[in-house]
């Protein structure tokens, strides 16, 4: 006698299979539905970069600097594109002004010397909706290379008709290789302020048009 068929497996499985594909295509789909080439300016309304580092090696302390300029020019070639960013140094917010006093002083970023820190891109690598950009950052008048691990998080047009691209960006670099070395030494021999910071960066950019 032959064996009985499990046609309620059998639709299981294909349904399995169904769902698979179109998994399968959405994904090819949001992969290939990247921000178009051209010219896109930052919107500083919409723009952060964040910073964290820990204060006695314990507590987090966050703060952000609110001005930030730019453009990115995504070619068709993505390995062609180029980002280009300015940070006004003196919009660092804490939400502590005698620590924003601190940081904007000599001792840390001597913002009447150097009001500005800049990133310029050197490469870039992206695969699907993720990847890594390569630049000189400048801070405080010493430029050093950072890779920043970015992601792309989509794009809308909003009510004014304004096409927008939304990324992110990290990664952690030792504020000492820019010459950010104020600092104190606590009785159990650690540091006040930590020398890793990590940086965080959202970002809206505006697509230019001739």
């Amino acid at each position: 006698m032959g064996k009985d068929v499990d046609h309620d497996g059998v639709d299981r499985i294909a349904a399995w299979r169904s769902m698979l594909i179109a998994h399968s295509r959405s994904l090819r789909a949001i992969e290939a539905d990247l921000a178009a080439a051209g010219v896109w300016e930052i919107d500083p309304g919409h723009a952060e970069v964040a910073f964290i580092g820990r204060h006695f090696g314990l507590t987090k302390i966050r703060g952000r600097f609110t001005d930030v300029t730019g453009t990115v020019t995504i070619a068709d070639d993505i390995a062609q594109s180029t980002v280009v960013v300015e940070i006004a140094i003196a919009s660092v917010d804490s939400g502590n002004e005698t620590r924003d006093d601190h940081l904007r002083s000599a001792d840390l970023f001597d913002v009447t010397t150097h009001p500005s820190a800049t990133f310029v891109s050197t490469d870039v690598t992206i695969e699907g909706s993720a990847g890594q950009v390569t630049g000189d950052l400048t801070i405080k008048g010493t430029t050093r290379p950072v890779t920043l691990d970015v992601e792309y998080l989509g794009h809308a047009t909003d009510p004014w008709s304004n096409e927008r691209a939304v990324f992110s960006a990290s990664t952690t670099i030792d504020r000492e290789d820019w010459g950010l070395n104020w600092n104190m030494i606590l009785d159990t021999g650690g540091l006040l302020v930590s020398k890793q910071i990590r940086l965080e960066i959202d970002v809206e950019l505006i697509r230019q048009h001739p």
